[in-house]
């Protein structure tokens, strides 16, 4: 079958798709409040996925379900809860011992495991995402609480002694931050929401969660294991549309922290929202444009396998993609070659199939998006050089490679989120380097090359205009044990499994003078277990 003949089918009928992935709708009524799971009865939101079945009157996209649609009243509910259960640092919950949180992750962890193939079938049905990654998005984010559980039995270890210095007795601890305001990306929207939402919850602090707009669904199963792990008010869930429920609470001045994973423009209007903004701690992920430079000593099937995977893994939806390639004009056209046959080799389909690369888009009006910026490059001279490039089916766009790429393209410029991948010649190194000192965003590169002196060359300044590196290899944010983040636009703040505990909790300590009677003091709180901040409790 040919190429065009292959996307023109590319859709099932409903009674093609394997019995074990049929979806039956959600209409997701339930919500945790306060402790509670409540049943809304007010307005929802109707949720369609990007997978099409083909029908009498076309492919059309399916109904999955739907979402309370909650307002302004409902959203301080739940912010009200949240500041309650932390109750000025008071809480049950925030002045709970170490060891206690750490059960009650524990026990979401188990509760959230037995909701694993719910899970992963509403990741594939509302966001495209193959059933391959799906489960590893899943088992990642369990791996990533059973680390944090880890990286904070550590930290503990560590501040479980006192320190004397210059004649003053001091321990010193992390304490919480407060109520966090929790928001994930639809791209990851399991994990990348529970890499804040954890570790603030187990350094002990509160948090009201609002899922994705794309990517909502599937928290409807762990709505259950969330009231049952942790005490009323600690965990908060909100559904709406971010426009209504998200400004009242910003405005309200009782979030302490935001956790926001989205765009620089969405995360400057949160926070000037804030009516105390030195009060408001952040992390934000936010936009990226990580490039790729392949010198002429390059590997170039080594270049092209990770460009491909680093360019299209998840249809190139990912801040960590590479969305912009510049390759050494010496290797430019065998560098398209191997490119373009790469990608004619990529699976296209429905989530659910074996081995499939190349899913349908979940964000309406995306593959409209795409092809805009496939027209802007083609006025200004580029051309897409690989067989069916750009081509549309519904919410299905066929990746594309655009050359030659230069700075009068929207796509030189623009994050695109999605399967067109902008490549560039270029004969002097300054063009890679000159376009990475002037660009917005400052998260990762990926250098492609094999000689020593040259690799150094780059690297040293590079480190200097971005976080992350990436020698021979795709731009990627694991292993989860080290740092992620970014200059410039590009991030706020520094997650991993270590850093993320720091980021949601500050260093605070109890002093006093050298004395004897505070040496007593001290000791007998300690001897007696009369405080939870005072201990040299060591957790195994």
């Amino acid at each position: 079958m040919s190429l065009s003949a292959s996307l023109a089918t590319i859709f099932p009928e409903y009674d093609a798709i394997p019995p074990e992935f049929r979806l039956t709708p959600i209409p997701q009524i339930d919500y945790l409040l306060n402790g509670e799971i409540r049943q809304w009865a007010g307005p929802v939101q109707q949720v369609y996925s990007p997978v099409c079945c083909v029908t009498g009157e076309g492919a059309v996209r399916q109904l999955i379900g739907s979402f309370p649609l909650m307002g302004e009243t409902e959203a301080l509910a739940a912010l009200d809860a949240s500041v309650n259960a932390y109750d000025h640092g008071r809480g049950f919950w925030p002045t709970m011992p170490v060891q206690q949180r750490i059960a009650h992750l524990q026990e979401f962890a188990w509760l959230m495991k037995e909701q694993r193939d719910a899970v992963v079938m509403l990741l594939m049905w509302e966001i495209g995402k193959s059933l391959t990654d799906s489960r590893k998005e899943f088992d990642r984010t369990v791996d990533y609480i059973m680390d944090t559980i880890d990286a904070l039995k550590e930290l503990d270890r560590v501040s479980s002694r006192f320190v004397v210095e210059q004649g003053i007795i001091g321990q010193i601890r992390r304490a919480p931050l407060g109520v966090v305001l929790s928001m994930g990306p639809y791209n990851y929207p399991l994990n990348e929401t529970f890499t804040t939402l954890i570790p603030a919850l187990i350094m002990g602090n509160t948090a009201v969660v609002k899922p994705p707009r794309h990517g909502v669904l599937l928290f409807q199963p762990l709505i259950k294991a969330f009231q049952q792990a942790f005490p009323p008010g600690v965990v908060n869930m909100l559904y709406g549309a971010g426009r209504t429920i998200i400004p009242p609470l910003m405005s309200s001045g009782k979030v302490d922290t935001l956790a926001f994973i989205g765009t620089s423009k969405a995360a400057d209007s949160l926070q000037k929202a804030h009516p105390k903004p030195h009060r408001l701690r952040v992390t934000l992920g936010l936009e990226a444009k990580n490039p790729a430079i392949i010198l002429p000593d390059a590997d170039l099937d080594l270049a092209v396998s990770e460009c491909i995977s680093g360019s299209l893994s998840f249809n190139g939806q990912r801040c960590t993609a590479l969305k912009i390639i510049f390759v050494h004009e010496t290797v430019s056209d065998r560098f398209l070659q191997l490119f373009s046959k790469a990608i004619a080799a990529l699976e296209c389909g429905m989530p659910w199939k074996p081995g499939v690369a190349i899913t349908p888009l979940p964000e309406p009006g995306k593959t409209d998006y795409l092809t805009e910026l496939l027209a802007d490059a083609a006025r200004h001279g580029a051309q897409v050089v690989n067989e069916g490039g750009g081509t549309v089916n519904g919410t299905f766009f066929y990746p594309a490679v655009a050359y030659p790429v230069n700075e009068q393209m929207r796509i030189y410029h623009e994050e695109q989120f999605g399967p067109v991948v902008p490549v560039l010649p270029f004969s002097d190194i300054e063009t890679p380097i000159s376009y990475i000192v002037n660009s917005c965003y400052g998260q990762q590169v990926s250098l492609f090359g094999a000689n020593p002196a040259s690799m150094a060359a780059l690297i040293d300044p590079l480190v200097n205009q971005v976080c992350r590196v990436n020698i021979n290899s795709q731009c990627q944010r694991g292993p989860d044990t080290f740092p992620f983040t970014g200059r410039k636009d590009s991030a706020v703040g520094t997650l991993s499994v270590s850093d993320a505990l720091r980021a949601f909790s500050i260093r605070t300590l109890v002093a006093c003078k050298d004395q004897e009677s505070n040496k007593e003091l001290i000791s007998a709180i300690v001897r007696e277990r009369r405080s939870h901040f005072l201990s040299t409790d060591f957790i195994l």
